[in-house]
């Protein structure tokens, strides 16, 4: 399975509501519940009246379309990262899985996924 590396920082944070959110730019995140709106942007682009932020994340994806019958692929990556202590933030699109980790993890992060047979490109 191939891993393929985002080339860019990122920010999780909590905006106000969805006003604060720019739809135009190209990658990001948006979860809405009864308790808040969180986004995940790249760094560069984190709206400026955020309730709160945390900046240093790096992340990477599941190359190509994930079928949802496949079960266990992001509990197995996950528990790999759980084992070199590695904490993630996970998100989900309908195509495939992303996982975040702290920047001076990430080096760290690859390794050990290339070390337990995924493909990093």
């Amino acid at each position: 399975m191939e891993l393929k590396k985002l080339d860019y920082a990122l920010t999780v944070c909590k905006v106000e509501s969805e006003c604060d959110i720019d739809l135009n730019k190209d990658f990001y995140f948006v979860g809405k519940t009864d308790e808040e709106y969180s986004l995940v942007c790249i760094t560069e682009d984190t709206p400026a009246n955020t309730l709160e932020r945390d900046d240093g994340w790096r992340g990477f994806r599941i190359q190509g379309k994930l079928d949802f019958s496949m079960i266990g692929i992001l509990s197995r990556l996950a528990g790999i990262l759980a084992e070199n202590k590695i904490g993630i933030f996970a998100v989900s699109t309908f195509n495939t899985d992303y996982i975040l980790v702290k920047e001076e993890n990430f080096d760290r992060a690859l390794k050990a996924l290339s070390s337990a047979g995924y493909d990093i490109v």
